[in-house]
């Protein structure tokens, strides 16, 4: 019982990332300057780095170089730049849900990678998921969907699983902040040059892009990533990516709240899928 009750407890606090990552897209269209993903991204990333490096005073070594690269770009550069792209290109509940197919592919990964055992009940709950979230997108009234902005968005989901599954492969002798300090400075590193290379010079800042850009540095990067890799240590990353459709869930529900868009009878199915969809996915992997 004690087990059952740390893992709960540990399911809790990492949702809390997600559910965060969900405000995304309504931050970064109402707050940001439309047209710059590549910097928007790479402001998220290296700012928030550089400051819990120089909290917690402690660099890679060896082989960790490369591979908080390697994870730098799957988190955070990457996968980014693509969720960037496709909030820009898609409303906010519509690009929160094209990653639907994430968890799916985090068992596969996990299979792979973690020898894990392929769950029966673990794969219904994906496919619940995927069909709450279609509910979400494809009811009636909701916008068409942009090709570019589904694309990114799915290629952001592939990058996602694989950066969530080699995280739980490799973890360093460091803390968990130490861990993401690493991370997230290695993706802004690597966004500098695209950045810089395929957009223009943002514009001055506003107070409204001030305000959204540290949100998305010090909330949606700095401290959720830090509760991202605590769980990923903690639970197994096909429970943890489950947890990612709790993003989709806010993200609509925000655009519902704050900017007046509708909800169906359809996407409200929608919803309470999504969510019983979470709930058998954490069940198939509560420890015996």
């Amino acid at each position: 019982m004690k087990k059952n009750t740390t893992y709960a407890a540990d399911v809790l606090v990492t949702a809390l990332a997600p559910a965060i990552w969900g405000t995304t897209y309504f931050v970064t269209t109402e707050f940001l300057p439309q047209g710059y993903p590549f910097h928007v991204a790479m402001l998220r990333a290296l700012p928030a780095g550089v400051l819990l490096l120089l909290l917690v005073r402690k660099l890679p070594e060896g082989i960790w170089w490369p591979r908080s690269f390697i994870l730098g770009a799957l988190n955070f550069s990457f996968f980014w730049a693509m969720l960037f792209v496709s909030a820009y290109r898609l409303p906010g509940g519509v690009a929160a849900t094209v990653g639907a197919i994430q968890p799916l592919i985090v068992i596969g990964l996990s299979r792979l990678f973690l020898t894990a055992p392929v769950r029966p009940l673990a794969i219904a709950a994906g496919l619940l998921g995927i069909v709450g979230v279609a509910l979400l997108v494809l009811a009636p009234g909701a916008a068409a969907l942009d090709a570019v902005g589904v694309a990114a968005g799915l290629a952001g989901a592939v990058s996602m699983a694989f950066g969530t599954v080699l995280t739980r492969k490799w973890r360093p002798p460091v803390s968990n902040l130490t861990f993401t300090a690493w991370q997230l400075t290695a993706g802004g590193i690597l966004l500098l040059p695209v950045a810089y290379f395929l957009e223009p010079a943002l514009p001055a800042p506003t107070t409204a892009n001030i305000l959204g850009m540290a949100y998305l540095g010090l909330i949606g990067a700095a401290l959720t990533y830090f509760l991202w890799f605590r769980g990923l240590a903690r639970i197994e990353p096909s429970a943890a990516a489950s947890l990612g459709f709790l993003s989709p869930v806010v993200a609509t529900l925000l655009g519902w709240l704050a900017l007046g868009q509708s909800l169906t009878p359809a996407q409200i199915v929608g919803f309470v899928a999504v969510l019983f969809s979470i709930w058998l996915s954490q069940r198939s992997q509560l420890p015996r």
